[in-house]
């Protein structure tokens, strides 16, 4: 690779190792973004719920809950926006992606106005001394991804709700008529959504042991791009979990080849942008391209 070679640094073990640890909260939230896609959905406000549940768990550890119960507090946080985001859009019939970007300014305005403007800084390190843990060597942190992805392909691959979101990702009206519950289906995919974001948040927390106002900026962005890298089709009806985890270490591996190599971090959002143009026009170059649903519809 271009950046092992002009860049001592990249190809190290140390390296790679920070690269793997800054992909936990995208491997969770691009999980979640590939159940929306494949099921003909978006939800650009991922990162702003995420940074709603890392505040719910930041407060928490500020205000002395052990570690396990406020870590936890941020999947249920995020499963409560979640519910949130499949009332509007689900519910209330409004297309996903004005009703994710109507939300998204909901939801920065809410973090603005609840951080005050400043960051919350000083957190307590018990979650990170817990998500830190290492069971049989293996760091808890990638046995709770793990087991997310695990659960999540059984419920793909072994239950019917996969060949529900799929067949809703091909062709909704026709998944009705055969009797697939749509707007459940929908619902619950929105709430689950959410519910990973906020798992990430737990992680994002435990990382940085701090809550940024510019948390998520640009992680629907990142989201969608690692989906799409691996294999995921943006018009809907199919989807690769191991492709989005390579797709994760594939866009990280870039951004800190970028940095490394003396690339300003504003330019991550267009080396992002550009890939995700870049598979995209692919597609849309072997005629296999429609305009997605969630850009014309709910």
């Amino acid at each position: 690779m271009v950046f092992a070679v002009v860049s001592p640094n990249f190809a190290t073990a140390d390296n790679l190792l920070t690269v793997l640890r800054n992909s936990n909260e995208l491997m969770l939230v691009g999980l979640g973004m590939t159940l929306l896609l494949a099921m003909g959905g978006i939800d650009v406000s991922v990162g702003m719920v995420m940074g709603l549940a890392a505040i719910a768990v930041g407060r928490l550890l500020l205000a002395g809950w052990p570690p396990l119960p406020a870590g936890l507090a941020g999947p249920l946080a995020g499963g409560a926006l979640g519910f949130v985001t499949a009332s509007v859009v689900v519910i209330g019939g409004v297309p996903a992606i004005v009703g994710t970007l109507g939300l998204l300014g909901v939801y920065r305005a809410a973090i603005f106005l609840v951080l005050g403007g400043s960051w919350l800084s000083g957190l307590p390190s018990g979650l990170t001394d817990l998500l830190g843990a290492r069971p049989a060597g293996i760091p808890l942190t990638l046995i709770v991804i793990g087991v997310a992805y695990g659960l999540i392909w059984m419920a793909l691959r072994r239950m019917p709700y996969g060949v529900h979101l799929l067949s809703i990702g091909n062709a909704e009206e026709r998944a009705r008529l055969s009797g697939v519950a749509v707007k459940r289906t929908r619902f619950v995919t929105f709430v689950l959504n959410g519910t990973l974001c906020g798992l990430a948040a737990a992680f994002y927390v435990a990382t940085y042991r701090n809550v940024a106002t510019t948390v998520g900026g640009t992680l629907a962005l990142e989201a969608v791009a690692a989906a799409v890298l691996g294999g995921t089709s943006v018009t809907g009806g199919s989807c690769s979990l191991l492709g989005t985890a390579l797709g994760v270490i594939l866009l990280r591996l870039v951004q800190n080849g970028f940095l490394l190599v003396g690339v300003p971090s504003l330019w991550q959002s267009v080396v992002t942008g550009g890939l995700l143009l870049a598979v995209v026009g692919f597609e849309a170059v072997q005629g296999r391209l429609a305009l997605p649903r969630w850009a014309t519809r709910t």
